[in-house]
């Protein structure tokens, strides 16, 4: 009786790891995709179209603004002027020195190889464009 209680629980233990590796093996792309579906949202959207949107949302508070500001006696603001304040890109100032410091240091080994100088503000300003 001893020897066939062991001989089942080897059996049970074994059957046990070979129904876990198949589960395993066969478990394809369910849990990638836990979060995802139709009511999730989707971060995968093009950068254009959120900044499309983004615009369009922020020049309907623009206007609204504008409305309160007119019915106040206010003088109204320009919107496409404010629009493009408040979109306009900002440059953190430490980024744009380690850019500037980096554009040097390229600048030096040029130099040491006998190749010109890059004029250091145009490619900070490039850098800075292609980050954004």
């Amino acid at each position: 009786m001893q020897d066939a209680f062991a001989i089942v629980i080897f059996v049970v233990v074994f059957l046990s790891a070979v129904i876990g590796i198949a589960g395993f093996a066969s478990r394809g792309k369910v849990y990638d995709e836990i979060g995802r579906g139709s009511f999730s949202i989707d971060r995968s959207e093009p950068a254009k179209t959120t900044a499309a949107v983004r615009d369009v949302e922020i020049r309907q508070m623009l206007e609204a603004a504008n409305e309160r500001r007119v019915r106040r006696g206010q003088e109204p603001l320009d919107l496409a002027e404010e629009l493009a304040r408040l979109t306009r890109a900002s440059v953190d100032p430490a980024l744009e020195e380690e850019i500037r410091s980096l554009v040097v240091a390229r600048n030096e080994r040029r130099a040491r190889k006998g190749m010109e100088p890059l004029d250091v503000e145009a490619e900070v300003r490039r850098q800075l464009e292609s980050l954004q």
